[in-house]
């Protein structure tokens, strides 16, 4: 049986605003995140922890920062191409779990649209998605809260 795990980790610091876009779902917040694209931390972990299962390298390299048409994109276009990819090598998605790294907003009011948000987008039964929320205990850029960090894993299975 052809099982693999991938890992995505990303970050984006805090610019003016009064919304964050996290795992698909605009939750109310004093800032913004700051991107090239919608800055979607979670979905952008997830779509790395896919490419790297499938040993496809990261989303820059699908998605380059440097090119324009990809500025200010919404990520699910990201999340798709990387679920379609891995279709495409006859994979199916088993799970996904995102960590949300964060003082504020608070994730616990919005984890459920966020399931089902992305549960959507990879088409994937929400009980095979965790999202879930963590504190750095006030340390580091995430405890000063000049931003927020991501980290998702994923697992395919050969079909």
């Amino acid at each position: 049986m052809d099982i693999r795990l991938g890992n995505g980790f990303d970050v984006h610091r805090f610019e003016p605003g009064d919304h964050v876009r996290l795992c698909g779902v605009s939750v109310p917040h004093s800032h913004g995140l700051n991107g090239h694209s919608d800055a979607d931390v979670g979905m952008h972990a997830i779509t790395d922890a896919i490419y790297g299962a499938l040993g496809a390298g990261d989303i820059g390299q699908h998605f380059p920062p440097s090119d324009p048409q990809w500025k200010g994109a919404e990520s699910h276009i990201f999340l798709r191409h990387a679920c379609e990819l891995a279709r495409e090598r006859g994979f199916a998605i088993g799970n996904v779990d995102c960590t949300l790294i964060c003082e504020r907003p608070k994730i616990g009011p919005h984890q459920d649209a966020m399931k089902t948000c992305l549960a959507q987008i990879i088409g994937l039964a929400a009980d095979r998605i965790s999202v879930k929320a963590t504190t750095s205990e006030r340390l580091g850029f995430t405890g000063r809260e000049e931003g927020i960090a991501a980290l998702a894993t994923a697992t395919l299975v050969k079909v």
